[in-house]
């Protein structure tokens, strides 16, 4: 079994404050286009393709869904191809329940 570990909302919020997290969400197009998390980049879990998922040295890699579901798959994915990722615990429900500002489609 392949152990991905979790951050929470306020984790990943001051890591994209610092500079220093890559956000992949895996949401579908119309999920992204409606809201989504600022800085967050779109690879919809129906294509998702781990040779994709940026590993650069010094920045966290995590990734988001809705709710942490399908986050978790792909990070699974990504950590049994031998990639360091982190879920966002709960997603972007999760992070809006936190207060933390969305991006919504206008």
């Amino acid at each position: 079994m392949t152990i991905v570990r979790n951050l929470t909302p306020a984790q990943v919020s001051m890591a994209l404050g610092k500079g220093t997290c890559d956000l992949i969400d895996v949401r579908e197009p119309d999920e992204f286009a409606a809201a989504r998390i600022p800085g967050a980049v779109s690879m919809p879990l129906s294509s998702f393709s781990v040779a994709d998922i940026p590993q650069e040295t010094g920045r966290l890699t995590v990734i988001s869904c809705a709710a942490g579901g399908r986050s978790m798959r792909a990070a699974e994915q990504c950590a049994r191809a031998g990639l360091t990722v982190f879920n966002l615990t709960g997603g972007l429900s999760a992070w809006a329940d936190a207060g933390l500002r969305v991006e919504r489609e206008r």
